[in-house]
């Protein structure tokens, strides 16, 4: 199925300068930049494409005196002779990477479920570039079971001597859209056990020797009770852990990564079940961090940088059958750390616990960051724009900021706050896990002071994706469901080392 759905992912490419043969496409875009009048600039580009369309486009513009040329605002011009159907105008605002993107998806949505090829010349900016490739690709997203199902897809060619830039693009494109197959999948096909096979197909298609994968199950899980505490209760096959490694040969030296994803399949609620019943609608999405971790690691076949990456899929299903946690129950983390359970509604930081203490007493990494849809205090504070990052090495977490906000992954640097910790107390335990002790209202923030007892010294950031991770609507790069958030800042930011 997986592959199946990949089939859709539209085709990029680039038009060398030299040429300017116009007759391979269907439809052009051409940026138009705003102002009391929005011009669109001369260039070779446009006089060839008004010698072959004989039409003057700022003609054409003049008579649309409505339009100004913000960011996404789009004219489609149909033409009735020749190859070319359609010319889109399109506004590119101030041709930042936001308008950018505004603009291509804009595009990209036009043309949808079409087999338009669409020669697009919306910018010349190299970095530009990339950011509308992908933009472009991931809103044509669909996903689809339906018996009966469409199989158009557009093409999309930049003008330019782009040949790395879109290569980029599909590297990124690609990983996001493998990202949401997995998200969307619906939990009646998608397990632990089925997660581990795909993670294991996808490093195998990769044919690169640097990259392994193994995976963790039944005994060989005895130590890591968080996750066996949550995914025991699933009449699915049990909990997973799983373990990839990008490591090529003459890499020992190289900086060592470890990324973490919750992997939670499905997410009932567990006992302490989620109310009202509609609230679990989405939660076939609750591996989002998971499947973000994976992909980007996959990703690395290709892009093959400089760092050392080991990449841990806490994988369970929180069900509710007879052999779930109750409230109350105690439960020992990998390393020895007991905890008390509160609420097995918050079993997310229970299996990160486990994945958190593992890499730092086994895998010895300059760096850990773990990517969970963990709290929906991340959305009340943050909204869907911006994912919740906890971190004490301000200069990562500049650098994440900043790469976030190139490549449309944004992240806001949240605070741990050390007088919130006394809520982790408990009477029998180590820690409680829900910190629900002090009326804090801050339970994204307390979530992570959990997470952070299990890192031990490393340097350590956590991304609570819950707002981020998934989208309500229908708009701009997504489509309504999981977003594929994280995959591009992970790659990106791997390819600073």
């Amino acid at each position: 199925m997986i592959h199946k759905l990949l089939d859709l992912y539209p085709k990029l490419s680039f038009l060398p300068e030299g040429e300017l043969d116009f007759s391979n496409f269907t439809a052009v875009a051409i940026p138009v930049s705003p102002g009391e009048k929005p011009q669109i600039h001369k260039s070779r580009f446009l006089t060839a494409l008004t010698n072959f369309t004989k039409l003057d486009l700022n003609i054409e513009l003049a008579n649309w005196p409505e339009f100004t040329a913000k960011a996404g605002e789009l004219i489609e011009i149909p033409l009735s002779a020749g190859t070319i159907t359609r010319i889109y105008l399109i506004g590119t605002g101030e041709q930042s990477s936001d308008d950018i993107r505004k603009a291509a998806t804009a595009l990209g949505r036009k043309v949808k479920t079409s087999s338009s090829k669409v020669l697009s010349a919306l910018t010349e900016d190299k970095n530009l570039v990339t950011t509308q490739a992908v933009a472009f690709a991931l809103s044509n997203y669909q996903f689809s079971l339906k018996s009966e199902q469409k199989n158009n897809k557009p093409e999309l060619t930049i003008y330019g001597d782009f040949e790395n830039e879109v290569e980029r693009a599909d590297v990124l494109a690609t990983a996001v859209w493998q990202t949401r197959n997995l998200i969307h999948t619906p939990s009646n096909i998608k397990n632990p056990e089925w997660l581990a096979k795909q993670a294991s197909a996808m490093v195998s298609a990769t044919k690169n020797s640097g990259l392994s994968i193994t995976v963790k199950s039944g005994r060989a899980l005895k130590d890591f009770g968080g996750l066996t505490a949550v995914g025991n209760s699933s009449p699915n096959p049990g909990p997973r852990l799983i373990e990839i490694a990008y490591a090529p040969k003459g890499s020992s030296h190289w900086p060592h990564v470890v990324l973490i994803g919750k992997g939670i399949t499905f997410d009932t609620g567990g006992v302490s079940l989620k109310r009202p019943y509609d609230t679990m609608i989405g939660m076939k999405s609750d591996m989002a961090g998971a499947a973000a971790v994976l992909c980007a690691t996959v990703a690395l076949a290709r892009t093959k940088p400089k760092v050392r990456v080991t990449t841990l899929l806490m994988a369970a299903e929180n069900a509710l059958s007879g052999t779930s946690q109750r409230p109350s129950d105690v439960i020992k983390h990998y390393g020895g750390t007991t905890v008390e359970v509160i609420n097995t509604d918050a079993e997310g930081r229970l299996v990160l616990a486990d994945g958190l203490a593992y890499a730092d007493l086994e895998l010895d990494p300059d760096y850990v960051v773990d990517v969970a849809t963990l709290t929906g205090a991340a959305t009340l504070g943050l909204g869907r724009q911006y994912a919740a990052m906890y971190t004490r090495q301000p200069t990562l977490a500049k650098k994440l900021s900043e790469v976030g906000n190139k490549v449309g992954d944004k992240v806001w640097h949240m605070p741990l706050i050390d007088d919130y910790t006394k809520a982790l107390a408990s009477d029998v335990a180590d820690f409680n896990h829900t910190a629900d002790k002090y009326d804090f209202s801050a339970g994204s923030v307390t979530a992570a002071l959990f997470l952070e007892k299990f890192v031990g010294n490393r340097s350590w950031v956590h991304l609570d994706i819950a707002g981020t991770g998934r989208s309500e609507v229908d708009a701009g790069e997504n489509i309504k469901g999981g977003t594929g958030f994280g995959v591009r800042l992970l790659i990106e930011w791997l390819d600073t080392f």
